[in-house]
């Protein structure tokens, strides 16, 4: 089990609703997360490429056999190092969160 940790990383809202739905999933294709996100492409690279710096998510560049075009999608997956932080990150929120009552 990880121990609590608040990461200034990771809290910034876009950042944490990132790792929120990259945590169940093993990736996730960036127009479907920006979609999801309701974010801009480029608010989106913004928050990804903060994490990227850290470690914390990696980006995937594939060819689709979908597309006639040679445009790649990118795919998005946590890290291990990132699924750490993330679960730490929440475990040091409901602590907060449990001393508030």
């Amino acid at each position: 089990m990880v121990e609590a940790r608040f990461n200034d990383v990771i809290h910034a809202p876009v950042r944490l609703r990132i790792c929120g739905l990259l945590r169940p999933v093993e990736q996730v294709d960036f127009a479907v997360l920006r979609d999801t996100l309701g974010v801009s492409d480029a608010t989106l690279s913004k928050h990804l490429k903060a994490l990227a710096e850290v470690g914390y998510v990696r980006l995937i560049k594939a060819t689709s056999a979908a597309r006639r075009d040679a445009r790649r999608l990118t795919w998005v997956a946590l890290t291990p190092t990132g699924l750490d932080a993330f679960d730490a990150h929440v475990r040091a929120l409901q602590e907060i969160a449990g001393n508030a009552g």
